[in-house]
């Protein structure tokens, strides 16, 4: 991993937050409204003791950005954003297999960082390995094929000749029906030998120390040692679990959210 690695130095009293997998728009928009009031109001919760925010992917069951169009609605939860960036929150947004067709409009609008790949970032000298998850470890070969096919050039070169209201409307569909998309068949806890993000977090350690793993992707909170000072989380979702990760600067948690 060529990238630098980010330093965040936490100040006394601030936490940094952890988000993923909201979906907002699925089933429906209308259905999803509750679920996105829900994290403006988590949101709301930690923004008087939020040092960063990382948001882990697919915030938004589908987005695909055209060089003037943007899917239509999530303007409470946009608005938010912007206002917690103004506020001077850093924030960092990790695209998932939903909204991997993010480019600028996080970065231009709301002074978001966006990132297609795993990062490290040191917090408080603790050294965190962050990304969606998607793809990552053993297994998953459907979407990895997939993937391969939506990451194309090509690809979203013709896709964006296509209407947005066309466009749209199909992948949307896709999204929620095409279990290779949704990974609606991954939803189960396959055991801490087989969870396949855990053995990349595994596979990680034999060429560097980390002390924290935190992925999405899987739905479910999972805590998982994968070696002696290494820990693999899973930040589960918010359509079931409404769970989030929270470090205060020396550990890590996962906690639930409801109000």
């Amino acid at each position: 991993m060529s990238q630098p690695i980010v330093q965040i130095n936490i100040p006394e009293g601030k936490k940094v937050y952890f988000s993923s997998d909201n979906h907002l728009g699925a089933p429906t928009a209308e259905a999803s409204k509750p679920r996105e009031k829900k994290f403006i109001a988590w949101l709301s919760a930690i923004e008087t003791d939020a040092a960063a925010i990382f948001l882990l992917g697919d915030l938004f069951d589908f987005w695909f950005e055209y060089k003037t169009v943007v899917p239509k609605g999530f303007v409470r939860v946009l608005g938010k954003l912007a206002q917690l960036r103004d506020k001077g929150i850093p924030i960092y947004f990790f695209v998932g297999n939903h909204d991997l067709w993010m480019k600028d409009y996080f970065k231009t609008e709301l002074d978001i960082p966006v990132f297609h790949e795993p990062r490290i970032f040191n917090l408080n000298n603790k050294r965190f390995f962050i990304g969606h998850g998607d793809g990552l470890g053993p297994g998953d070969k459907g979407y990895k094929r997939m993937k391969k096919v939506f990451t194309s050039p090509f690809f979203q070169w013709l896709f964006r000749w296509v209407h947005p209201d066309i466009g749209v409307r199909v992948a949307q569909h896709l999204s929620v029906k095409n279990k290779l998309i949704s990974g609606e068949d991954d939803q189960n806890f396959l055991g801490e030998e087989n969870e396949w993000l855990a053995a990349y977090a595994k596979r990680k350690l034999e060429s560097a120390h980390y002390d924290y793993f935190i992925f999405g992707h899987r739905h479910l909170p999972m805590e998982i040692q994968v070696g002696p000072q290494s820990t693999y989380y899973n930040l589960g979702d918010w359509i079931s679990h409404y769970t989030y990760g929270v470090f205060d600067g020396s550990s890590f948690q996962l906690k639930e959210y409801s109000i």
